[in-house]
């Protein structure tokens, strides 16, 4: 016996109990979900696509009658063969309609397959387009927490897999099960109608329904469980062939075994598919031989009947006919409702991400027109989802209107997660934020957003035109305006840089698409110029000159602080000459506001602020360095 014969034994009696044990709840709960997700989603291919879906049905019903009908007209015309061969006239005219309904059975059966094609092309492309655009509009929608849980990256790797063709399958195999449905009730009447123990094949099939409704329970579970696994293969994919990472890739000689790695995943996955494909095989062969079996003992009943006269040649012809068929159309909904069920459970994943609600809508909350830009922190403490220990404890300061504020510490003291928070990325778990007196927790996060420009220490270095990468800081205004891209390029001083490029401001950008690529001081140029570019109250510097050496830091920050004028700034930065420009600095240490004041003011103070800065201008005195 070999290993796959002696591992499915206990594979098929693991079935039998589970079958018999609990499987009417397994089967009424497969049912429930089955319609439940079927009214789903044919409630909203009926809003956006009506006439498609009302042509597929229609084509339906004809290609599940047609092969009845044509098995009728082949009883009929063998019957006026038969007839007319024993008049001995020569005359064919009893057998033309019978020839011509056989035509035109022929021909509708024909186009009703053709056109079913067509039609499920054109819905295939239409759910392309539409379905995944649904996932990007709604994952815009969602918190910037709800894509820090890695539990949450399998929810949308699953939403989103193969969804445009399971949403189109789930369409193409219910009009599949409707059609043999109605092919089995005509069909059935036929060869019942010739031998009433025909109807035994109906029953028959159930144990091979039962069965695929099983193994697609059990596939869609082995499935959800890859979401994470495929993301790991996806990783290690892009560690292998994107150009940020593969040098060091290169040089750390990792390509074996991140390869052995994915090589894993995939024999892991092989090897699941292969006891699928098994198990379908075995299920489909044992209902096929056995559907078979009745079918021609059926048949050779139909024969003895015809030999006793009590039935005719034709009727021989459209039962053997009927029979195979209504097999055919058995077998094909048990196998369909199978594949059907499964398609709901991948539907349901996507159905589960579009319940998702974002904790706070966009449009949720005041909208403020102009905000003068004060800000205020009181004893705001927070932690990220899902930890417990806080980054922020206790924090409360207030920011005027207009003023530019310092925030340093040490590394991980929670100075971006102070500025992410002034952002509303996230809420604090006490406390409270307010913009221009106002509770962030009561403005709209539209509102808020659009008073906001934020450079990012991993800020975007977008694959797009040099303009674009400006104009995308406001691209409803800027995107098609290229003088006002230009004059706001000039303002931010990177006009220089651009115009330098091949091609000016239509210059692509990045390795991706493009040829041309920039350093990373020039791209951190272009995004501190792209924050200036918004017309924006708070202005928000998360390290905005790491790529920049010292003395073009401080260049450029002379000059957004002449530009920004007006506006609230927060700066996090690391370079003392930089911070000591603002008007005030706030110290963070181990999450807690340590002090605030000026630059003089702290040095004089001696704490922290002035211990770290007299560290780094030692440091910058051994390397021979100096600051502006």
């Amino acid at each position: 016996m070999s290993a796959e014969t002696e591992g499915f034994l206990p594979y098929l009696a693991s079935v039998y109990r589970d079958l018999t044990q609990s499987g009417a709840r397994r089967t009424a709960e497969s049912l429930t979900r089955l319609l439940d997700t079927s009214r789903w989603a044919f409630r909203r291919l009926w809003s956006s696509h009506r006439s498609l879906v009302l042509r597929l049905v229609a084509l339906s019903l004809a290609r599940g009658l047609m092969p009845a009908a044509l098995a009728l007209v082949m009883r009929g015309l063998i019957n006026a063969i038969v007839e007319a061969s024993q008049l001995k006239t020569g005359d064919i005219s009893p057998l033309l309609p019978w020839l011509g309904l056989g035509l035109a059975c022929a021909i509708v059966l024909a186009l009703a397959e053709l056109l079913s094609t067509y039609a499920v092309g054109r819905l295939v492309d239409e759910l392309d387009i539409e379905v995944p655009s649904e996932i990007l509009a709604h994952a815009a929608k969602l918190d910037v927490a709800y894509f820090d849980d890695s539990s949450n990256q399998d929810v949308i790797q699953r939403a989103q897999r193969d969804v445009s063709n399971n949403f189109a399958q789930f369409v193409v195999t219910t009009l599949s099960v409707l059609s043999s449905a109605i092919l089995i009730v005509s069909l059935a009447a036929v060869v019942v109608l010739i031998e009433p123990l025909a109807i035994l094949m109906v029953p028959l099939t159930l144990p091979h329904m039962l069965f695929q409704w099983y193994t697609s329970r059990r596939y869609y579970s082995s499935e959800f469980k890859r979401a994470a696994k495929r993301r790991w293969s996806e990783y290690f994919i892009s560690l292998l062939t994107n150009r940020e990472s593969v040098a060091e890739v290169k040089l750390l000689r990792l390509a074996p075994l991140l390869s052995t790695r994915f090589r894993a995943l995939l024999t892991e996955f092989r090897d699941e598919n292969r006891k699928r494909y098994l198990d379908r095989l075995t299920g489909r062969s044992i209902s096929t031989v056995i559907s078979t079996i009745a079918v021609y003992v059926l048949f050779g009943n139909v024969v003895y009947k015809v030999l006793q006269a009590d039935l005719t040649v034709g009727d021989t012809a459209a039962f053997a006919a009927a029979a195979l068929r209504l097999r055919d159309g058995l077998e094909s909904v048990s196998t369909a409702s199978g594949r059907l069920l499964e398609l709901t459970l991948y539907i349901s994943d996507l159905r589960t991400f579009l319940s998702v609600e974002p904790r706070v809508p966009s449009d949720h909350g005041l909208d403020v027109p102009n905000f003068a830009g004060g800000v205020e922190f009181r004893n705001v403490t927070f932690a990220y989802p899902g930890t417990d220990a806080p980054v922020l404890s206790n924090v409360s300061f207030d920011i005027r209107p207009g003023e530019t504020i310092a925030i340093v510490g040490k590394n991980g003291a929670g100075k971006s997660t102070l500025v992410k928070l002034i952002a509303r990325f996230y809420d604090p778990n006490e406390g409270s934020i307010l913009v221009d007196g106002v509770d962030t927790r009561e403005l709209s996060l539209d509102s808020l957003h659009r008073a906001t420009a934020f450079v990012f220490q991993t800020f975007i270095r977008f694959e797009a035109t040099a303009g674009e990468n400006l104009a995308y800081a406001d691209w409803q205004r800027l995107v098609d305006n290229r003088d006002e891209t230009a004059r706001v390029a000039k303002r931010a001083g990177v006009s220089g840089l651009i115009e330098a490029m091949p091609e000016s401001y239509d210059t692509m950008l990045g390795r991706r698409f493009g040829r041309h690529d920039l350093s990373g001081g020039q791209w951190q140029q272009l995004a501190i110029a792209r924050a200036l570019a918004r017309d924006a109250a708070l202005v928000i510097l998360d390290e905005p000159a790491s790529n920049l050496d010292a003395e073009a830091e401080f260049e450029i920050f002379t000059r957004f602080r002449e530009l920004a004028r007006g506006r609230t700034t927060l700066l996090i930065s690391h370079r003392f000459s930089t911070v000591s420009m603002a008007d005030r600095i706030i110290v963070i240490d181990e999450g807690r506001l340590a002090e605030s004041g000026t630059h003089e003011a702290l040095m004089a103070r001696k704490g922290i602020y002035a211990k770290l800065y007299e560290l780094q201008r030692r440091q910058l005195g051994e390397s021979g360095a100096s600051e502006t």
